[in-house]
């Protein structure tokens, strides 16, 4: 069953590009690592909700963009054996983020229907 990992990340609105320029590299890596697809998200309606929201999530500031993705894998085992690979590989330590990493949330889970 496939398994994926997902994350919420707040983004400097005015570098959407750069982003996008992460991701594309990153997709490259994970897809070496075993991923079967890699999705990046923008968010366009993300409303206020009344108890928590996405923004809220990742306490969102004024020019940020809540972005969402997702990676998805064949399975649980290929996923822990891909990111044990990408945390030692040289070119992942060497990656600068277009985003604040300690904002950003994320999980794994494996898809039931």
């Amino acid at each position: 069953m496939p398994y994926l990992d997902i994350t919420v990340i707040p983004v400097p609105s005015d570098k959407q590009a750069a982003y996008l320029e992460h991701s594309a590299w990153t997709t490259a890596l994970f897809k070496e690592f075993g991923a079967q697809s890699v999705t990046e998200t923008w968010g366009t309606d993300v409303p206020d909700g009344k108890q928590t929201d996405f923004k809220r999530a990742v306490a969102l500031k004024d020019g940020e963009t809540v972005a969402v993705g997702w990676i998805v894998w064949p399975d649980k085992a290929t996923r822990d054996a891909g990111w044990e690979k990408l945390m030692q590989d040289d070119r992942m330590a060497a990656s600068e983020f277009p985003f604040d990493g300690k904002r950003m949330i994320f999980g794994g889970f494996e898809q039931i229907a």
